[in-house]
């Protein structure tokens, strides 16, 4: 997780958005425990109180379960439930935005794939000389 802390929202916020993108990116995979209350509060120095709020939402939204005197886990099927709520998500906030910006700079949809797609070396291997 990243160290740092934005003003934009509040850190339980950030913190239960964090471990949505780890999810999502397959660092937690369902069944895998979350880190404890007390080891996230001191590695990133925030009030445990702060974290427990954040793991909360967490549980609230259904996508943890909490075992007692084991700790909370990750549920089976959250990850696909994840995608597709980001999905739709994307589809109706930011890709309008996206798509707007696309006309207005008169940029193709092959032009944002080629500007996207991993950088080829442009020199090309000499030939052997014999």
């Amino acid at each position: 997780m990243d160290r740092e802390w934005n003003d934009s929202q509040p850190i339980y916020r950030q913190l239960r958005d964090r471990v949505v993108a780890m999810i999502l990116d397959g660092v937690l995979k369902e069944g895998d425990p979350l880190p404890s209350v007390r080891t996230v509060a001191a590695e990133y120095r925030v009030n445990p109180l702060t974290v427990l709020k954040g793991y909360q939402q967490l549980v609230d939204e259904e996508l943890v379960e909490k075992r007692r005197g084991l700790g909370m886990f990750i549920k089976a099927g959250v990850r696909n439930l994840l995608l597709q709520g980001e999905r739709q998500k994307f589809l109706a906030e930011e890709w309008p935005r996206i798509h707007a910006t696309m006309l207005r700079l008169g940029l193709t949809p092959e032009e944002l794939l080629e500007a996207g797609a991993p950088r080829r070396s442009r020199t090309k291997a000499k030939p052997e000389e014999h």
